[in-house]
């Protein structure tokens, strides 16, 4: 495993682990495990230690986030919409629950958020940033379906910030309804925005 494979890999662990656990319930051992890294990599790799490593997860996370973004567009075709969008969006959460468990965890974002906002300044930065990564694209996909660009960044925002509330109730819920209901409640808003 090359220095940059191993590194990457320690950063998608720790995301995944989050995910699962929390930042809190997320050890550097099991970091390390999950990765199948050696024990010193972690001061090698991340010398700000738990912080630089949780930070750079999230930033992961973001970046997941916005990536799928076009994704979802291009499999929706010809048939572009903002709720086909939306629809799309809380599908891949109901979907992967579907076939991984509720045990596959939420988004490492939130857990930090949740976890470390409020007590380290860099992960408040790094949860920001992450989320801003998310909609960005979400609100350039909203333009190029129509919405006005004035308005696209707030919705991108209500879109986000829906998707995250329901996969924490589904979660709780052992139940995919809430990320279904926000699809259904929330698509007309979505669709009438558009010019």
């Amino acid at each position: 495993m090359g220095e940059r494979a191993a590194r990457e890999r320690m950063v998608f662990s720790a995301a995944q682990l989050m995910r699962r656990h929390g930042v809190v319930g997320t050890g550097l051992r099991a970091v390390l495990a999950h990765a199948r890294a050696p024990r010193g990599s972690l001061g090698h790799y991340f010398p700000g230690g738990k912080e630089q490593l949780v930070n750079e997860a999230v930033a992961w996370g973001g970046r997941y986030a916005g990536r799928r973004v076009p994704r979802f567009m291009a499999a929706l075709g010809e048939r572009r919409t903002p709720s086909g969008l939306f629809r799309a969006m809380t599908a891949q959460w109901a979907d992967e629950w579907a076939s991984a468990g509720y045990q596959a965890g939420g988004c490492p974002v939130v857990a930090a958020a949740v976890d470390c906002a409020d007590s380290a300044e860099s992960t408040r930065a790094a949860v920001s940033a992450a989320f801003d990564e998310w909609r960005s694209p979400v609100a350039a996909a909203l333009v190029e379906m129509g919405v006005p660009a004035e308005r696209a960044p707030a919705l991108a925002t209500l879109m986000v910030s829906a998707v995250e509330g329901a996969v924490l109730i589904s979660r709780a819920e052992r139940s995919p309804d809430a990320l279904h209901t926000v699809a259904r409640e929330l698509g007309p808003l979505l669709d009438a925005a558009r010019g």
